[in-house]
């Protein structure tokens, strides 16, 4: 009967230019129970044609010529399907088969697209629909489980540090290149704007960029492509923020060749899920585009987030005994206001020119053009030789003081003092006090030299200023219709000013820019002076006046990446190169009083890239597959792995590298309408890592060499930057993510990632210490050289079990999907095998020798010894509940969509998400003593999981 109504249709419904036609493509649309989808929007994006489903769900695309084509159908109420296919020479008639549209049931409504292929295609259809299932533009059952179900709880798929991976937007890499880190709050709030990426999920290969071991995310975010309308969205949760509001416009593309698509959002909270914590971010999107032609677009967009918020501290499990997980060290009272010193603000907008042309049938290029600016502030509260005002400072609590083996009766009174403040929560004490803070200012001396009061206490800004160029382009070629070249070029330009600045004085005058923990700071003297330039002889600084340290990044990188995909027999294969070249520098603005390094631009620091990944699929039958993912690459280290020390040195890294990536993967999949399936197994090995780290250190015990060659500490107790150099990860294991619908209303799905992610040796540890701009020691040969960092020998982490993530992870969940479109699914979420990085410096040699005595370790020092105290922080496993329900109405026009999730609905509060040693002892006595005392002052610091997290969303289109 089908067949019979298809034929009706076919011939009713075509044009006259339908018996000329090049090809007709064409496909029936489906729910979940097999029938028909009408009235559901099909798009072929690029072309400029779109189409409406009829009664029986039936579509169809005329007069196309051969080459490479993509579909997106949307209906209301229904997941947004994305897929992809090809039109040869000799195809009179293209039947796509039937496309199985699914019911929206939450935000992750990127699912596979479905499509069962008729063979009836002129060419036997076959090979071109039988990896439909498979395409890039969806997530697969176990990221798109991973992402909505696990994400919360911070889990990180394989373990492995996203700085490797690619976000793209309209062709530009989003990637800082001083860290690694994409800023997603440049576009934060625009969920509406940015969703639907294209994802080449891990280490596989893409057609958009190489990318690294944690996938490439692509969005193309063209005005025309957004669903025609107003869509208006109001969100209430207990997050980051309390509320969310948006509005979305888009004219579709009118008769002229212009389509306009705009948005603005606002995210807002008072105080967030942590104390203390306000949120206020206004973000706004517009995009132009043109089409000239069938085959020339252009299109102009602009997107940008103005924010401001705070920040929530880690602390000692002692701290959340007393106070609780929501406890937050960084605010405190002022005038009847809660005042967080760590804000982070900033508005970093980008502005893009992107031209798509269709040079012929089977060529296309993309070409784009980007440039980022603005500045983002982070503030924290900086001090001049006074007390430390945080109330976690190791001698506001018990612990401390419970230390003591034979206290004085003023020791012994502190402890009762101290736990007062903790149990009864005085706040004066338990929080930041500010009115404290501006009386310390108010009871400094008068300077008659700098007219004023110094500060003892004051506020100051981290600033980052950035100008980013991108240009890059994305050019394909259809040999035939089972085989496509594919090449894209990148170039950036990145210059980041990077300073300290004066934010608030506290009521008082003046900050003097020298070090406090400078053994000799007088005004007439360059010692002590953050800048010893003859143009900055004004060491005292106001509100706005740069402090502390001054430079500018420069970076340069160019890409090359080829690729080439083809099919042959039941093989479909995927091979993409890169060669990358980036040249690094840093400029000095400050003539540091300790390192001759520190002003002027230093030499480029160079590093060539290349490397190659694989796909290789097995096509079983059209529903199973086997996928494998290999790759081999080498990645240019970022700006603030290359320079040991960036903000007051320009000295790079001893034996600085690029980090090298072995990947492989082999995977089981299943695709069909019953049963979603991938099996994977991994193994994905990273040599030559870099991680830097920065913090106060009271007991390192180093040591320099005087000009006659005789050993002599240097100050104990100062600001020292670790260097971990070196590192080789492996990171292995197995993931299976399944979904299967029991009936047509009720589905189950499950995942299952269990890993193992160690250090495979023993990297290396360098220290530089800001109250040592010069160590003078002994090199191998024996001759007394001078370097501005000490080597602290080999961290034995070899085996080690590595931090960040849970290393395993299970979920299994049910959904039910009413035929009247409402929802209601549960999932339960189960996380093991979760550490804590290892401190580098306290597993090195010199942790555990004695400094009076060179080469011999401390007294009691024993392998048993060292394993007892250094023993891997695990952390306690955990399981949470989550549910989520929905409703969505199509009245006439308009469409009205509720739903809400409540995560972690047993409000377990006993997880934690993440956290590190402490590395404030570095030496062994003054660590054992400390670990053994039952009250160990200096243990780990942890963020907790914030207890029970709900979302209510409601959306009206019109």
């Amino acid at each position: 009967m089908i067949k019979k109504l298809s034929l009706i249709s076919l011939f009713t419904l075509l044009p006259a230019s339908y018996y000329y036609a090049q090809t007709t493509v064409f496909a029936y649309l489906k729910d979940a129970e097999g029938k028909p989808v009408e009235q559901a929007s099909v798009d072929l994006k690029g072309a400029g044609n779109d189409a409406k489903a009829d009664k029986i769900g039936y579509f169809q695309f005329t007069d196309l010529m051969p080459g490479h084509y993509q579909i997106m159908v949307t209906k209301p109420n229904f997941e947004t399907k994305i897929f992809e296919f090809d039109v040869t020479s000799d195809e009179k008639r293209k039947d796509l088969g039937v496309i199985t549209l699914y019911s929206a049931l939450n935000g992750a409504d990127q699912g596979l697209a479905i499509i069962e292929d008729s063979g009836e295609s002129d060419s036997g259809g076959a090979q071109q629909t039988a990896t439909v299932g498979l395409l890039q533009s969806s997530q697969d059952v176990f990221n798109r489980i991973a992402s909505f179900d696990l994400g919360p709880y911070w889990f990180r798929p394989r373990g492995i540090d996203s700085r490797t991976g690619e976000n793209m937007i309209n062709g530009v890499s989003m990637a800082a290149a001083d860290n690694g880190d994409v800023d997603f709050s440049t576009w934060g709030g625009l969920n509406e704007i940015t969703r639907y990426p294209e994802i080449a999920a891990n280490h596989a290969p893409s057609e958009y960029a190489f990318g690294g071991t944690t996938g490439v995310f692509y969005k193309n975010t063209r005005a025309s492509e957004y669903r025609k309308g107003s869509q208006l969205t109001y969100s209430l949760t207990n997050r980051n923020y309390t509320n969310r509001l948006s509005y979305r416009f888009s004219s579709g593309m009118n008769k002229n060749g212009w389509a306009f698509t705009g948005m603005i959002a606002r995210r807002w909270a008072q105080e967030g899920i942590q104390d203390g914590t306000a949120y206020d971010a206004y973000s706004g999107y517009i995009g132009i585009e043109k089409k000239f032609s069938d085959s020339h677009t252009m299109t102009l967009n602009a997107i940008g987030s103005k924010y401001a918020r705070s920040s929530s501290s880690p602390s000692t499990q002692e701290v959340y005994d007393f106070r609780g997980v929501h406890y937050n060290s960084y605010w405190g009272w002022q005038n009847g206001d809660k005042r967080n010193e760590r804000v982070k603000r900033g508005f970093q907008p980008m502005i893009q020119l992107q031209d798509f042309w269709k040079i012929n049938k089977n060529s296309q290029l993309w070409t784009s053009v980007s440039y980022q600016f603005g500045k983002e502030y982070s503030s924290r509260l900086d001090w001049y030789r006074a007390n430390n005002p945080s109330p976690t400072y190791y001698r506001n609590l018990p612990s401390y003081w419970l230390n003591y083996t034979n206290p004085s009766p003023e020791q012994a009174a502190n402890v009762g003092i101290t736990r007062d403040w903790w149990t009864n929560d005085d706040q004066s004490h338990t929080q930041i006090n500010w009115d404290n803070l501006y009386n310390a200012n108010r009871n400094v001396e008068y300077n008659a030299m700098f007219g004023g009061r110094r500060a003892a206490y004051y506020l100051v800004d981290d600033v980052k200023d950035d100008k980013v160029w991108n240009v890059s382009t994305h050019y394909t070629y259809n040999f035939s219709d089972t085989s496509r070249f594919i090449l894209n070029l990148s170039y950036q330009n990145y210059r980041s000013e990077q300073y300290r600045e004066v934010n608030d004085l506290l009521g008082a005058d003046f900050a003097l820019n020298m070090d406090p923990f400078a053994s000799n700071t007088t005004a007439g003297s360059v010692w002590g002076k953050f800048n010893t330039r003859e143009n900055d002889t004004d060491v005292a600084k106001r509100e706005g006046d740069k402090i502390g340290y001054s430079y500018i990044f420069r970076r340069q990188e160019f890409k090359v990446n080829p690729a080439f995909k083809f099919s042959t027999g039941k093989f479909d294969v995927f091979v993409s190169g890169l060669f990358g070249y980036t040249t690094n520098s840093r400029e000095g603005l400050f003539q540091h009083y300790l390192y001759e390094s520190s002003y002027g631009k230093g030499a480029d620091q160079n590093f060539w890239n290349a490397g190659v990944k694989g796909q290789v699929t097995y096509k079983i039958n059209g529903r199973n597959f086997l996928v494998y993912n290999g790759a081999y690459f080498s990645q240019s280290p970022f700006l603030n792995d290359i320079y040991f020390n960036t903000r007051v040195s320009g000295v790079t890294t001893p034996g600085i590298k690029n980090v090298v990536v072995d990947a492989n993967d082999l995977s089981y999949v299943i695709s069909t309408p019953i049963v979603k399936l991938r099996l994977t197994g991994y193994l994905v090995n990273t040599q030559n890592e870099t991680s830097v780290q920065r913090y106060f250190a009271q007991g390192v015990k180093l040591t320099t060499l005087t000009e006659s060659g005789d050993q002599t500490p240097v100050q104990d107790g100062a600001f020292i930057t670790q260097v971990l150099a070196g590192a080789n990860k492996r990171n292995m294991g197995i993931e299976l993510g399944a979904q299967v619908k029991l009936t047509p209303t009720l589905t189950a799905s499950g995942l299952l990632s269990v890993g193992q992610y160690t250090y495979t040796n023993n990297p290396t540890v360098y220290f530089a210490s800001d109250a040592v701009g010069t160590f003078r020691e002994l090199d191998g040969n024996g001759n007394i050289v001078s370097r501005s960092y000490t080597n602290m020998g080999e961290a034995t982490l070899k085996n080690y079990r590595q931090g960040g993530t849970p290393q395993e992870a299970y979920t299994l969940g049910l959904r039910y999907s009413s035929p009247k479109y409402w929802w209601v699914g549960a999932t339960w979420n189960y996380f093991g095998h979760s550490f804590l990085d290892p401190s580098p410096v306290t597993r090195t040699e010199r942790f555990y020798t004695n400094p009076n005595t060179p080469g011999v370790p401390y007294d009691n020092v024993t392998e048993e010894e060292l394993a007892r105290i250094l023993t891997p922080t695990k952390l306690p496993s955990a399981f949470f509940f989550n549910v989520n329900a929905g409703k969505s109405w199509l009245i006439g026009k308009y469409y009205v969509l509720v739903s809400a999730s409540v995560n972690n609905i047993l409000n377990n509060r006993n997880f934690i998400t993440g956290g590190f040693e402490q590395t404030r002892n570095v030496n062994y006595t003054d660590y054992a003593n400390d670990y053994d005392s039952g009250n160990m002052v200096f243990a780990p610091k942890y963020w907790y999981n914030q207890g029970r997290s709900y979302f209510v969303n409601l959306q009206f289109r019109f």
